[in-house]
């Protein structure tokens, strides 16, 4: 699969499997041109891959959030496993978007 995916007016960005500066900047940039020009109103951040995030992660999911609610639309993350979950948590997105976690850990809970 690739990076951004688009269904619709739905933008499917795969994260990779270390969410740093490095990877953020590109993330960023690439995911608010797709907003402007294919008129997006719904990003899936999908973390099946991803085990490590930082601060960076956090603001490029403040970011596209804070622009697709202006656009009246709306963001998720899917495939979230215990440890980006957390992260999600501690920072305050699980109450802004909408969150889909790994089934593995989800039923021990």
């Amino acid at each position: 699969m690739e990076r951004f995916q688009m269904k619709q007016k739905k933008l499917i960005i795969r994260m990779p499997k270390e969410l740093d500066h490095h990877s953020a900047k590109d993330i960023r940039a690439t995911a608010d041109q797709m907003i402007r020009e294919e008129n997006i109103n719904q990003v899936e951040f999908d973390f099946r891959d991803t085990d490590f995030m930082d601060s960076s992660g956090i603001g490029v999911i403040m970011g596209r959030y804070q622009n697709i609610r202006l656009l009246g639309g709306g963001v998720e993350a899917t495939h979230v496993n215990e440890r980006i979950y957390k992260i999600l948590k501690m920072a305050g997105l699980t109450k802004l978007i909408g969150v889909n976690r790994e089934k593995a850990w989800k039923q021990g809970e």
